[in-house]
């Protein structure tokens, strides 16, 4: 992999972002700029600045080109605190709009509508200042290549860098350009990939070097990496789990636990209303930045769920029923579809929806306060800022019970009480911010996590809830050749859809087929693949590019190489390839995952949990990963008790009745319903018999 490390003239230490936003200012609708016509809530947010914002397309570059402009491109969420704060500052205030406005062409970008912008533009604040994050702001030529870039700014200093940048492009417009020029050429090679030559060998060595590595960094203590903030990672974590399970490695498998133990307890998880926060800002879990975001759940519903098959920890199955009902509740429309985010802030306030001051808590509990007091820390631990508290748990349920002389089950009945009495005292404040818009990629990974939801504890209404959401992606976000829209609001469907999308919906497609046996869900998952790799795949190096062939250039066609706090792309289409290539006995799909792991063997020691998706595809290849074929009438209830088990290495395939489909060939038994385990399309005796299939998936 090339990583051009770009050091030049404009470089910038960004501010700690430790301000408060103004509070309780209203934003009056005297000004209205070209955002008013978008349908990206973070967009509309910003429609009645005094800043003369453009939104990204064809006609805003030209404009900018034609009167020789430099481009002032600010992109956030509507969800992020921080971009919250840096509006209400300075984009709502009338003399920092003059100056945008008179030196630049003002661009507004929702990063989640146009993650292929925000790569580019991230890449370059990163190389320039070895950090990033949002609000993203960039001051780039007018023909988008950047030259100077930050984050959050206050007031008095965003005034005078932006004045100082417009100075020098007059003054000094040769080296300025000549230092866009050298950027724009490390933009382009930072995580693009060559093809790796080298003999494809995975080992349970390297991947043991691998993790052992990665283990200085565990907090054994509180879970997850060591320091602050904490970010969940629930792809690293469902390797690490996998991992653990099949190298036997019980110092990985408790780190995995701990850090889902302390997660649920953590201030991070909503104690009353479910779900989980974006991330946490200190070591403990204890104070989250409060926005829900759709991606993170729909992970965290996937890996506690995997975690409840391991560890049979009734905690677990709570954060996964809770969180879905949190889904369902706020986040679901009519449609089917899932909505994208809840703000972190509300009355300008970040946090003030869920936090609470003890007073009201006691006016609210009454007689239990003691023991509520206890259970969710009001003291020391769960104070946050202002007298307020955030609930939270150290103590398991056993140990409180003992302490207060009752039954659990008393202590139970009592803690239902509390979350009604609260979420009803709650409903009545004013609420986050809601962002309505649904992304076809998070979409899939909330489609995912009710379908693992449905196959480790068999609760149909989580399968209803998938198959409504499925039909309105197959319906609504795909076309009849494949091809997928990425972002839909208000009945539009709108935005080409990026690699994230085909090779997360592929993924969710595929685990459908597995819970339900319609093999419909395979052929469209087939489908958006032969999509994928017809309009982004490259053939030099193996791997996909982010952006679709069809798609107007940027200054850098970019591969998402790295996992993060979503799976990268190019992981995500390596194991599905590997998967389809598997169910549908398809080898070239197999090769090509695997040329795209071997790929990345190289610098997977540098950043382990950049690549945790492409060593759970290494996985698959070290150890058995059992085909399990399953025909006949009871074909669908043989899967879900096989399912009782925790075995990771497995792939579900099935039919009620005779089929033509890979492994299913010939297997069909009139009247009996057979169940073949397999390995590399080598099959063992069949079984009618649970318990001997679940025996020989060693």
């Amino acid at each position: 992999m090339k990583i051009l490390n770009v050091l030049g003239i404009f470089l910038l230490t960004t501010l700690s972002c430790n301000s408060q936003a103004n509070k309780g200012m209203e934003k009056e609708n005297i000004h209205t700029n070209q955002l008013i016509n978008e349908t990206s809530p973070y967009l509309l947010q910003h429609a009645y600045n005094p800043v003369a914002w453009h939104p990204w397309n064809d006609q805003t570059l030209d404009k900018a080109k034609a009167e020789g402009k430099l481009l002032l491109i600010s992109i956030g969420y509507s969800a992020c605190h921080w971009c919250h704060v840096m509006e209400h500052e300075s984009f709502e205030d009338e003399e920092v709009s003059k100056i945008m406005n008179d030196n630049f062409i003002c661009i507004k970008v929702d990063r989640e509508e146009r993650p292929d912008v925000d790569q580019v533009y991230m890449t370059a604040v990163q190389l320039m200042n070895q950090r990033g994050g949002w609000p993203l702001n960039c001051v780039a030529l007018p023909n988008g290549k950047p030259f100077w870039g930050g984050t959050y700014f206050r007031k008095e200093d965003w005034k005078k860098q932006i004045l100082g940048l417009a100075n020098t492009y007059k003054t000094e417009p040769k080296r300025v350009i000549e230092f866009a020029d050298r950027l724009a050429l490390g933009i382009q090679q930072v995580e693009n990939i060559d093809l790796n030559n080298e003999e494809v060998n995975f080992t349970w060595k390297d991947l043991n070097k691998m993790v052992s590595l990665w283990a200085e960094r565990f907090d054994n203590t509180e879970g997850g990496s060591n320091g602050a903030p904490k970010f969940p990672m629930p792809n690293a974590y469902n390797f690490l789990l996998r991992y653990a399970h099949l190298s036997k490695n019980t110092e990985v498998l408790e780190h995995v636990e701990i850090t889902l133990d302390k997660m649920a307890f953590g201030g991070i998880y909503d104690q009353i209303g479910g779900g989980f926060s974006r991330y946490s800002v200190d070591k403990l879990w204890k104070a989250p930045h409060f926005e829900k975001m759709l991606y993170d759940n729909g992970q965290l519903v996937s890996l506690y769920s995997e975690g409840y098959l391991k560890f049979q920890n009734p905690l677990y199955k709570q954060v996964v029923f809770e969180t879905l009902d949190f889904i369902e509740r706020e986040l679901t429309a009519e449609n089917g579809a899932f909505y994208s985010a809840l703000d972190a802030d509300s009355e300008g306030e970040e946090g003030k929806f869920y936090v609470w001051n003890e007073t009201e808590l006691k006016l609210f509990v009454r007689e239990d306060f003691d023991i509520f007091k206890e259970y969710y820390n009001i003291n020391s631990e769960g104070l946050w800022e202002h007298g307020n508290y955030i609930l939270l748990r150290k103590k398991t349920k056993k140990k409180i019970a003992k302490k207060h002389k009752i039954p659990i089950s008393n202590l139970e009945d009592k803690i239902k009480e509390w979350k009604t009495i609260l979420m009803s005292e709650r409903d009545k404040r004013i609420r986050p911010g809601l962002d309505d818009k649904s992304l076809t990629s998070w979409n899939g990974l909330m489609l995912k996590g009710y379908v693992d939801s449905y196959m480790v504890f068999g609760e149909k209404q989580h399968l209803e809830v998938a198959l409504k959401n499925a039909k309105f992606i197959a319906s609504t976000q795909m076309e009849a050749d494949g091809k997928l829209w990425h972002s839909y609001k208000d009945g539009l469907s709108t935005i080409n859809a990026y690699l994230e999308d085909y090779a997360i919906v592929s993924s969710a497609f595929i685990r459908l087929y597995e819970a339900t046996f319609d093999k419909g869900w395979l052929d469209k998952a087939e489908q958006l693949v032969a999509y994928a790799l017809e309009h982004f795949y490259d053939k030099n190096s193996g791997m996909f590019y982010f952006t679709s062939k069809l798609d107007p250039q940027l200054i850098a066609r970019k591969m998402e190489i790295n996992d993060n706090v979503i799976p990268a792309s190019n992981s995500v289409m390596a194991n599905v390839m590997y998967d389809l290539g598997t169910l549908l006995d398809k080898d070239n799909y197999k090769q090509k995952a695997i040329i795209m792991a071997n790929n990345v063997k190289p610098d997977m020691e540098k950043y382990a949990s950049g690549y945790a998706n492409y060593a759970n595809l290494m996985l698959k290849e070290i150890v058995p990963y059992y085909e399990v074929a399953i025909l006949g009438k009871e074909a669908h209830s043989k899967a879900m008790d096989l399912n009782k088990i925790y075995v990771p290495n497995k792939l579900l395939l099935g039919s009620f009745e005779s089929s033509e489909m890979g492994l299913l060939q010939e297997k069909y038994v009139q009247g009996s319903t057979m169940i073949y385990v397999c390995e590399n399309k080598a099959c063992q005796l069949p079984t009618t018999n649970i318990m001997q299939a679940q025996k020989l998936m060693k």
